[in-house]
């Protein structure tokens, strides 16, 4: 296994290689870790009985789960990652926008997925949690130095170890659920839909990173089966380990605030160490894909103000940079996780959610997969500078869900009104959707009228 000589340029033939079955266990691992069972217990938190916290995950995974396993088709048929791709819909400049928000993304998953790994390692090698923040982050930079195929192969292994763990404390907690004697709740159709909300912004927060594993699969393979194999990795995973943190939050309430050292109680004692491991190993599989998103985004932007050949030094010295940030904002940021956590996740949602709609609405229903690869690599003006339809129709998309927004930080009054209900993504998609395409279509069909006149 060699080093990755790639970054973010294109993926020639005779490098493609792989099947889109390997989609399936780098989409299920990169989810069959501790920071998806955590955002399972804000279903509980949230106001919701276990009954309808399992359909509200199961919904929430399954619609999310069709935007970002559509991301991944794109790989294959362009052959570079998922977030150069925006310089074709927003400008080589214009896609400036999307990527800083998006490098916060990556830094923000990446600190806060190392603090629940440190939890682990500190637990069982009896560290401290900065020492093992430090260590954590350590391993997820010499894999993504390594890159692509080391990537994928550990993620393919990984997820075999993953399965045993997870289908033993499934066991554990249906053993004890029976025994639960806990006040009947009433149904809340504000908390239902906030919390579809939060678990479909878990799939479209991965709308930015699927590209990046799917770019050397060849050229010829089928929209449908890197579709299949991403969206089933990614739904079931997430949709499992979902229900296993609501799961604990029913159970022990109490404990699972704590879900690194609930989980580890919960293997019992002669599988304490293990579970640790194993809680570690899953961070660090979601951790390196965070790690070479992030940096391929940071070399994307820069590589729009001047131009870079991305040498492996280079490379190195992005990675370590990248790493070293979301090191230090981990080590900064160790406290109230939870709360921080799920005020994240939720802001998020409303910044990403317009990109992920002009960027697959362009790509399948506008220019139909065909676009000029010179010109995404900055090679020609074919993308050059600002596409205004594109950075308008994202503030829009994103100015529009304001009013059906509920944060901490800022409640819409759509929200209110609707007794706390979050539907903003749902209306930031369409809107967004619909103020790009109308544009669009009128401008490219301009251009074709003047290139037919002048045949």
């Amino acid at each position: 296994m060699f080093m990755e000589k790639h970054s973010i340029d294109y993926i020639p033939s005779h490098e493609r290689h792989g099947k889109a079955r390997s989609l399936f266990t780098i989409w299920f691992s990169a989810n069959a870790q501790i920071t998806t069972v955590v955002t399972g217990v804000l279903a509980i938190v949230l106001g919701l009985n276990l009954g309808y916290a399992v359909l509200a995950i199961v919904i929430g995974n399954l619609l999310g789960g069709l935007f970002m396993a559509y991301h991944s088709a794109q790989g294959p048929k362009l052959g570079v990652p998922q977030m150069i791709q925006s310089r074709a819909q927003f400008g080589k400049i214009g896609a400036i926008l999307p990527l800083i928000l998006v490098i916060v993304m990556y830094i923000g998953f990446f600190s806060s997925s190392a603090v629940l790994g440190a939890q682990a390692l500190s637990g069982v090698l009896h560290l401290s949690v900065t020492m093992s923040i430090i260590i954590v982050n350590i391993a997820a930079v010499l894999l993504v130095t390594i890159g692509y195929d080391l990537i994928h192969t550990y993620e393919k292994y990984v997820a075999i170890v993953f399965v045993i763990l997870f289908l033993y404390i499934s066991v554990r907690m249906l053993q004890f659920l029976p025994h639960v004697h806990s006040t009947p709740v009433p149904f809340h159709w504000s908390a239902f839909l906030l919390v579809i909300s939060i678990m479909a912004s878990w799939q479209l927060t991965y709308a930015p990173y699927v590209a990046d594993y799917s770019r050397y699969l060849p050229e010829n393979t089928s929209v449908t089966a890197t579709f299949f194999w991403t969206y089933l990795g990614s739904v079931i995973s997430s949709s499992w380990m979902m229900i296993l943190g609501a799961m604990a939050a029913i159970i022990a309430p109490k404990q699972s605030a704590d879900m690194v050292q609930y989980l580890e109680q919960l293997s019992g004692t002669h599988w304490f160490f293990v579970t640790g491991i194993i809680i570690f190993l899953g961070v660090l599989a979601i951790n390196a894909l965070n790690l070479y998103g992030g940096f391929m985004s940071v070399t994307t932007t820069l590589g729009a103000i001047r131009h870079l050949h991305v040498t492996g030094w280079q490379r190195m010295l992005f990675i370590l940079s990248v790493g070293a940030i979301g090191t230090l904002i981990s080590i900064l940021g160790q406290g109230d996780f939870l709360t921080e956590y799920s005020n994240f996740i939720l802001l998020l949602l409303y910044f990403i959610v317009p990109w992920t709609s002009i960027n697959l609405v362009d790509f399948y229903f506008l220019r139909k997969g065909k676009y000029d690869i010179e010109g995404i690599l900055g090679r020609n003006d074919a993308y050059a500078g600002i596409n205004l339809a594109a950075i308008v129709a994202y503030v829009i998309g994103v100015l529009v869900q304001f009013p059906f927004m509920n944060t901490t930080l800022h409640e819409g009054f759509i929200a209110k009104w609707m007794h706390g209900a979050d539907i903003a993504w749902v209306v930031g998609l369409f809107v967004s959707a619909f103020f790009y395409y109308l544009p669009m279509r009128l401008q490219m069909n301009r251009e074709l009228s003047k290139t037919q006149l002048n045949l």
